[in-house]
């Protein structure tokens, strides 16, 4: 008897391979894996306004936890997708916006919300 590997571990098994050599990551891939993750895009579409606070982002992301936006945003730095701000003044402020790699997202992002308006019957 022939033992056939499950979807998952053909995923892992080019996943393992793909990460070994960074070269033969596909674009999409690569771009999906910084954008993927719950509430980034969220957070770059609420940036596409322009220059906002911790407080302000939380305030927009409704459900958002401290942490996690805390993470997201820590991600999104290292990525060279925002940049962050900080004034020595009491108490800290602190001031998020887009680098110029964040702001070429837009694009995707308006795109995304096309097609949500035209496919998903979305208003927003």
């Amino acid at each position: 008897m022939v033992r056939r590997s499950t979807l998952a571990e053909e995923t892992v098994a080019v996943t393992s391979a793909v990460e070994q050599d960074d070269s033969l990551v596909c674009p999409v891939a690569k771009t999906a894996s910084i954008v993927s993750g719950k509430w980034t895009l969220l957070i770059i579409r609420d940036l596409t306004t322009g220059t906002k606070r911790f407080s302000e982002l939380e305030r927009s992301l409704t459900g958002i936890s401290p942490k996690t936006l805390s993470e997201r945003l820590s991600v999104l730095e290292s990525e060279g997708i925002l940049r962050r701000q900080t004034y020595a003044e009491v108490p800290p402020k602190v001031e998020y916006s887009l680098t110029e790699k964040g702001q070429a997202l837009f694009v995707l992002i308006e795109d995304m919300r096309d097609y949500g308006r035209r496919w998903l019957g979305c208003n927003g």
